[in-house]
């Protein structure tokens, strides 16, 4: 293995070991009352949809449109993306199963995984950032991810065993990403609009209507705080 595989797994591997540090916090939490307990966990879902649309806004759709110089068929793709997401959604019922806050978190981690693979391949200076907010993101997921699956009845140490088979996904995701992404600028561009446009149709499918909380101003501002904190990415690795 060479410097950028070593790299690729440490990057990946360290966004998803993120998904049981969520779930470990998740597990440890204990709220004295019921309101800050809701308030907190519609923060943290909004928290993470911020870091999913800075992701967005920030990395993926601006390396897309380079490796596609500026092409009219990113439109295509980044509206296919949230379709396929659509029909992946339904064809796994999602919504109708005990778990979509975990299935949701699959569904972004996984093609992101395979995104951070092909621009590591491109040689591409946000390599890092976009491991970052795949790791912050994961953060948040995690948590909400945890306490999902506890609230359906799962013991805590099956709960946290299961996030751990989760971390190789990452990196298996992202050595497929470098091997067939590589030199592939147009194929790299098209795998981060369709994770793109999938991505935004998940924060308004999933994450956006369940951090809505009557009359409590936390969760928006989670989603807010989340964004800022994509810039921050951005603005450090730009310094």
């Amino acid at each position: 293995m060479n410097a950028s595989h070593w790299l690729l797994v440490f990057y990946s591997a360290g966004a998803g070991a993120c998904i049981v540090i969520g779930g470990a916090l998740a597990g440890m939490a204990r709220f004295q009352r019921d309101w800050l307990e809701q308030e907190f966990r519609h923060f943290v879902i909004a928290l993470g949809g911020g870091i999913l649309a800075g992701a967005v806004a920030m990395v993926l759709v601006p390396e897309a449109l380079t490796a596609m110089d500026y092409s009219l068929g990113a439109i295509a793709l980044f509206l296919s993306g949230g379709l396929l997401f659509f029909l992946l959604e339904q064809q796994l019922g999602v919504r109708k199963k005990a778990a979509p806050q975990l299935t949701g978190m699959l569904l972004d981690y996984l093609p992101e995984s395979l995104a951070l693979g092909g621009i590591i391949a491109s040689g591409s200076s946000d390599a890092a950032l976009l491991a970052i907010l795949i790791g912050l993101q994961n953060l948040p997921e995690g948590f909400n991810a945890f306490r999902e699956l506890q609230d359906a009845g799962h013991s805590r140490r099956n709960i946290l065993l299961l996030m751990l088979v989760l971390i190789p996904l990452g990196p298996l995701f992202a050595v497929l990403g470098y091997s067939v992404l590589a030199g592939q600028e147009m194929a790299l561009g098209s795998v981060l609009l369709l994770a793109s446009g999938g991505i935004l149709y998940l924060i308004f499918q999933d994450i956006a209507p369940q951090a809505k909380l009557e009359k409590h101003w936390g969760p928006p501002l989670g989603a807010v705080i989340g964004f800022a904190l994509a810039m921050l990415g951005t603005i450090l690795t730009q310094s």
